[in-house]
């Protein structure tokens, strides 16, 4: 390889940045550039780490083997991206394979020869270990913060420069995100949950930018070129591609503005990438000036939080459906049970055990009409608004042209708000669809309670009802198992209502033309969401779905106790029903018992009185 070639080869590589000239020519002087035919191993798992590859030309992937035999892919390095640097500081051994993908040439420094420039340079090789420290410190950042998972570690190195009105900043060349991204990232570390963890969030988000590219390309705003490529990045996000790259905290400072500047830099890169152009070619396509053209994030953000919601919406409603369904089953399987009613934890009158399960149905199917009607006033959105609701910065036309585009992409019935100044400010719809989750939390939650008392045990409680056992109760009492899983429920509904709280706290805290304190709103809405969504699926698999009744306990309780009287005083009058009830008070006996006794009814009678048919209808004439 001639001189010239290789030197500004190893100017564009990472490690080598901060060298100067005559340093990166001491540095050529230990490089050994090396072919390596397309399959070849260029180093293998646990073997020492001796040498740094740096890739001229052609492809290497890194992968790991699994116990079974397989192999798992964690990364494929390209021209200037390095391998391997860790060989530089330390030899042990390597935790991956390196292969080449196709014929390569690499450039090779073996760690004794960076020792021995050491002795004579130690200043020059104090710059490359201090860009290898930093290289391996962003990698462990990236991971521990679960970026892109267990592979981050594994990045090449490489970065990309890029500025903005507070500098010039590195980003990993890998990652689709730009500078605005990295510095909300690192200045948000609130929850360690990335936007991401969300994706109807984060695919609401590419079809807002999707539609404002099909609306400033119909204006004269974008040319066809570049606006396809937002639209055919924006289809990929939509689709699932791309979403680990969306790394910023829910909770954020700036109105949200981390989270639309994440899914701007992500869009422009990939849509550089479509275009034949390098990621950070911002010239050719551009974060703010191409994907956010005509938007401001007070309005493209908080149209994505309701688009999202509504999505997230009808997630929640579909597993509330099976669950329905599930308490309708057993209502079926329980419908000739009987067992007593209770008021105040009192005995009341008997009804069957379908009956309360059916009543759990009933009372939750109201909730799809109360999510459903509350998830509609999040269908008026305010584009066109951009910065409070004067549509500055953007053209005549724009409002109408990017609802209409978001409305097909969406498939939901958009509206533009009639007063865009009022829709930009307010989140009060925010303040009654949160009411509405929690509302069907506290549901949920209270029927949770009556299963645990239902089930409560076995020999010491009431015993009506058996819940599937999933886990031994107790670290010191053989034989318990606890109701765990209306437990977690119960715990589930204490957050949704504490959320519900923050959305309110939160909408009231808006000042003059923007509710800065959107990111909250979102996070707790959604982790709402997304924990009853979670719940109410383990609440009907792990529980429901395995009930089982205690028929001969339900109805030993009944002829037991003192409620069923009131079941009599129809036909026996009120002054026997009283005597009957002292008597059985005062004598610790059944009033079942106490009536074939004192001859007040036959027992054939008495039976067809008890009957669960006749007791869950009015009978009397």
């Amino acid at each position: 390889m001639e001189s010239e070639v290789l030197y500004n080869f190893l100017k564009e590589i990472e490690l080598f940045k901060d060298l100067t000239d005559e340093e990166l020519k001491l540095l050529m002087e230990i490089t050994e550039v090396i072919k390596v035919n397309k399959g070849e191993y260029i180093y293998k798992e646990n073997t020492p780490r001796e040498n740094l590859f740096m890739i001229f030309e052609g492809t290497v992937e890194l992968f790991k083997s699994a116990p079974n035999g397989k192999e798992k892919i964690l990364q494929i390095f390209g021209k200037y991206e390095f391998i391997g640097e860790g060989a530089m500081m330390e030899s042990y051994p390597h935790s991956t394979s390196g292969r080449t993908t196709a014929d390569s040439t690499l450039v090779v420094i073996k760690r004794k020869s960076l020792e021995s420039l050491l002795e004579k340079y130690p200043q020059m090789v104090g710059k490359i270990f201090a860009r290898i420290a930093r290289v391996i410190s962003r990698r462990m950042r990236v991971t521990s913060n679960q970026v892109v998972g267990a592979a981050a570690q594994y990045l090449s190195g490489r970065t990309r420069s890029e500025h903005d009105l507070l500098g010039d900043r590195e980003v990993p060349y890998e990652f689709y995100y730009g500078v605005q991204t990295l510095r909300g990232y690192e200045n948000f570390n609130i929850t360690g949950i990335p936007i991401s963890h969300y994706p109807t969030l984060v695919v609401a988000l590419a079809q807002v930018k999707m539609a404002a590219a099909k609306a400033n390309c119909d204006l004269g705003l974008l040319n066809d070129k570049i606006a396809d490529a937002i639209v055919q990045a924006s289809e990929e996000i939509v689709n699932g591609k791309w979403h680990i790259h969306f790394v910023v905290d829910v909770i954020q400072g700036g109105a949200g503005t981390s989270t639309n500047m994440n899914a701007n830099e992500v869009i422009a890169n990939r849509a550089l990438e479509l275009m034949g152009y390098e990621k950070g070619q911002y010239e050719h396509c551009h974060p703010n000036n191409h994907v956010n053209l005509s938007q401001s994030t007070n309005d493209a953000y908080p149209t994505a939080l309701n688009i999202a919601t509504v999505y997230e919406t009808k997630n929640l409603i579909n597993v509330l459906k099976e669950l329905i369904q599930s308490f309708r089953n057993k209502a079926n399987e329980f419908s000739q049970i009987i067992k007593m009613g209770r008021t105040q934890l009192q005995d009341a009158v008997p009804m069957t055990l379908g009956q309360e399960f059916e009543a759990y149905a009933v009372n939750l199917e109201e909730e799809i009409a109360r999510l459903e009607s509350n998830a509609k006033l999040l269908l008026e959105i305010n584009m066109g608004a951009t910065a409070i609701g004067t549509g500055i910065c953007s053209a005549p036309g724009y409002s109408e042209s990017v609802v209409k585009h978001l409305a097909e992409i969406t498939d939901l019935n958009l509206k533009l708000a009639a007063n865009l100044v009022e829709a930009t400010s307010d989140t009060g719809a925010f303040v009654i669809f949160s009411s509405a989750v929690k509302r069907l939390a506290v549901k949920l939650s209270k029927i949770c309670n009556d299963l645990r008392l239902l089930s409560s045990g076995p020999r010491c409680g009431l015993n009506e009802i058996n819940l599937p056992p999933m886990q031994p109760g107790s670290s010191i009492m053989p034989g318990k198992v606890n109701p765990v899983i209306p437990e977690v429920v119960n715990q589930i509904a204490f957050k949704v209502i504490g959320n519900d709280l923050t959305v309110t706290l939160a909408a009231e805290a808006g000042q003059l033309q923007l509710n800065v304190m959107e990111p909250v709103i979102a996070q707790s809405i959604f982790e709402s969401i997304r924990m009853l969504i979670n719940g109410i699926h383990t609440l009907k698999d792990k529980c429901i779905d395995g009930i089982t009744a205690n028929e001969k306990v339900c109805r030993s309780y009944v002829e037991n106790s003192i409620g069923l009287v009131t079941a009599l005083n129809p036909y026996i009058g009120y002054e026997n029903s009283t005597m009957l009830a002292k008597e059985a008070l005062e004598t610790h006996r059944g009033v079942y018992e106490l009536v074939l006794e004192k001859g007040l009814l036959p027992k054939e009678k008495l039976d067809e009185i008890l009957l669960p048919e006749n007791m869950i209808k009015p009978t009397l004439l």
